[in-house]
């Protein structure tokens, strides 16, 4: 069957177009030609692919106690309360999705929490997974007192006499999550489809799941995806990023390559890996060449953490490549960002590697990710003045550092291949918001100044980071693009964003998404 969309505008995963006749047949578009006659839609473009997000994760939240629709203390604890006396039935609180500034410090108690959960134990991860607000119950089930020791790659938060004070960072999450129940198959499968609907809505044809393995509280999602899989219920071309466990060194790359043989099929495949280097800057994890800085501007003595020593995550990331896969690295901190490309050197860059987050690197790096051949996954919504940014991370990191925060502009003019994610549930997955805060580097809820303006993109350089950019990373050539032979992933907007100020491109709505020529999501 063979239909003709007609559209007043487009983007071809490259460049902006005019009026533009996409002709679809059996999956495929057949034709791409200048358009003379009325248009039926206003802007088609590729299906976004997001290279980095957690859709089950996502899910899961969007069914629980979700967190990410409100921002403030009060918000939150209001919030929990409504969830606990409508869910009297559930044994422990979950869900997740609060925001660091919201609470002095980053840090909420757990004597707040307390006030609100009735006595029953509670785990909130907040919207970057990398710390959790816990009440007193969860703390007493897990054994959490002032004599407990932090874990080598976490911290627990404690009040002046030394008592665990209700957050949680890193590592330390897992003190508690071991002993939240496990969560059944069924609601891991309603949570995928929950996630799969949503990223649908906001234009997201494809992803890459950055954990496939067991992490923070949630159980492998490998046997869910391949499940849907095989019944048909991913609609989605799915690349699973499988989970290197960072206790374990390179012994683990002989299972990994099993998994990948007995998981990939149809519209899943395990064909990446995902190595956590190392935390956040808002917390003082993010690995540093230098150390934070404390409240007055001085030097501490904290650096944060290396996951991985610079030999381990070497040994790991030639091992992989060895093998055949394709890595995908976790890097906030210059320093963690550092030991990454050091590893990838003398790698396969048809492997199509690539290092997510990249919130700070040093100035003499940046050119190191087109010489390497290494990929630059960007989360575009952070590169602003939020909250987040303005209380938690500027302070610490002094005004030098600061200016090498999310260089994209530097990456994009070294070469550097530039793909797009947006770590869903850690921030919204809408591809229209990440790309506005890339052109403009403003929070579009601010009237804050833009955020180190050299180092905004160009409309049509951030697009295709979302479309073709991440297509390719997740080994795509035939998506993320509107030509002859390429696979029918397209968006549709209801008005063209690149006819206007940038500042208004999130103005634009989806109207339909479509996968292979059909429409997964319309309103």
């Amino acid at each position: 069957m063979s239909r003709v969309l007609r559209a007043a505008a487009a983007f071809d995963g490259h460049r902006h177009l005019g009026p533009t006749e996409i002709t679809v047949e059996d999956g495929r578009i057949t034709a791409v030609r200048p358009s003379s006659g009325p248009a039926d839609v206003a802007f088609v473009s590729p299906g976004f692919t997001d290279a980095h997000v957690h859709p089950i994760q996502g899910g899961l939240e969007r069914l629980r106690c979700d967190l990410s629709e409100v921002d403030t203390r009060e918000e939150y604890l209001a919030h929990v309360k409504a969830y606990a006396d409508a869910h009297p039935d559930r044994e422990w609180i979950l869900g997740g999705g609060w925001a660091m500034p919201a609470f002095p410090g980053g840090n909420p108690t757990a004597a707040d929490l307390d006030a609100v959960t009735g006595g029953r134990p509670a785990f909130l991860p907040n919207r970057d997974h990398h710390g959790a607000w816990v009440n007193s119950r969860a703390l007493a089930i897990a054994g959490i007192d002032e004599h407990t020791p932090d874990p080598p790659d976490g911290r627990i938060e404690r009040d002046a006499e030394g008592r665990p004070s209700g957050t949680l960072h890193e590592g330390a999450t897992s003190l508690v999550s071991r002993f939240i129940p496990r969560t059944k198959g069924d609601e891991y499968y309603a949570a995928l489809l929950a996630g799969q609907s949503y990223l649908h809505s906001v234009g997201v044809t494809s992803w890459q799941d950055a954990i496939v393995g067991a992490y923070s509280g949630m159980d492998d999602p490998a046997s869910t995806y391949t499940t849907a899989a095989a019944n048909g219920d991913l609609t989605s071309y799915v690349v699973g990023a499988l989970w290197w466990e960072r206790r374990l060194g390179v012994e683990q790359v002989a299972d990994l390559v099993g998994r990948r043989a007995t998981m990939s099929g149809g519209r899943f495949q395990a064909t990446s890996v995902k190595i956590m280097q190392d935390g956040v800057a808002e917390n003082g994890t993010a690995s540093m060449l230098l150390p934070y800085l404390d409240k007055c501007g001085h030097p501490t003595d904290n650096s944060g953490h290396s996951f991985l020593t610079a030999a381990a995550i070497r040994d790991a990331i030639q091992a992989l490549d060895a093998a055949d896969f394709q890595v995908h690295v976790h890097c906030i901190g210059d320093r963690g960002t550092r030991e990454a490309l050091d590893a990838f050197e003398g790698t396969d860059p048809a492997l199509r590697h690539h290092i997510a987050h990249l919130q700070l690197i040093h100035p003499d790096d940046v050119r190191r990710f087109a010489d390497l051949g290494v990929a630059a996954n960007m989360q575009m919504l952070w590169a602003c003045l939020d909250d987040q940014m303005v209380e938690l991370t500027i302070p610490f990191l002094g005004e030098e550092r600061s200016r090498w925060q999310y260089p994209f502009g530097d990456l994009h003019r070294a070469g550097a291949r530039l793909v797009g994610g947006s770590d869903w549930p850690v921030s919204t997955p809408d591809p229209l918001q990440a790309i506005q805060v890339g052109v403009t580097r403003r929070d579009p809820e601010s009237d804050r100044d833009a955020f180190l303006p050299e180092q905004a993109l160009d409309l049509e350089t951030a697009w295709a980071a979302y479309t073709s950019g991440s297509a390719w990373a997740n080994g795509r050539d035939d998506a993320g693009v509107l030509r002859e032979g390429a696979v029918a992933d397209l968006v549709v907007l209801d008005r063209d964003p690149f006819d206007g100020p940038v500042e208004e491109v999130v103005g634009a709505r989806v109207t339909s998404s479509w996968i292979e020529g059909t429409p997964v999501y319309e309103v």
